[in-house]
């Protein structure tokens, strides 16, 4: 029985030291890697443009005949620089909205491929003009749009990647509470109980007679 009894209260000490140094290493973890993308996202040294405002960009978007018919971002990074995954998924949104207002509200999918001889857009390679180099003129406006795609995705997943290292450290910090919990009752109740109490295990009184 106090075999037992010291075994369990081994076993109970054992499982709480390992949460706690696990809930130390995901926070160790979480905290290195959104260090890792605010230092990425600072040396590129972007910073946003006057117009990266909900009220600024509206300007924008009324001259392209837009109104009403994108989404505004609610955010503002207005000649402010980007150091932090919130901020560039920020960028990222006024950057389509950019996209949008060239295209005039056409996403990739809805324009051309090409450029025929008049300039206008075409699907077809048989149906575009030429360049020099004797392969089709491929639609510029396309290619702004996989570019705009290209790096906004990057931005984005440069806020994913914050979200998921505060998960993690959120994810440690929890599981040392939960092991320092689980230590605190387990040599509370082992103090109580005196598992290596040198003695056995006193019987029970005789009743009296």
């Amino acid at each position: 029985m106090k075999t037992t009894r010291k075994l369990l209260w081994a076993g109970g000490v054992l499982a709480g030291v390992l949460l706690v140094v696990l809930g130390g290493v995901w926070i160790a973890i979480g905290a290195s890697a959104r260090g890792e993308v605010h230092d990425t996202i600072t040396q590129e040294q972007i910073t946003g443009s006057p117009d990266m405002s909900p009220t600024a960009i509206l300007e924008g978007i009324e001259s392209a005949g837009l109104t009403g018919k994108i989404a505004v971002p609610t955010c503002d990074v207005a000649e402010e620089p980007v150091t932090n995954g919130t901020e560039a998924r920020c960028f990222a949104e006024y950057m389509r909205v950019h996209a949008l207002e060239s295209t005039g509200g056409r996403t990739y999918s809805e324009m051309g491929r090409f450029l025929d001889a008049d300039g206008k857009e075409v699907f077809t390679e048989d149906e575009a003009a030429k360049g020099p180099n004797g392969r089709p003129v491929s639609n510029p406006s396309r290619d702004l749009w996989v570019s705009q795609r290209a790096l906004a995705t990057g931005l984005e997943l440069a806020y994913v990647g914050e979200q998921v290292s505060l998960f993690s450290v959120a994810t440690g910090i929890l599981f040392v509470i939960i092991g320092i919990g689980f230590l605190v009752m387990v040599i509370a109740g082992g103090i109580l109980g005196n598992p290596f109490s040198k003695g056995e295990d006193a019987a029970p009184a005789p009743p009296a007679e």
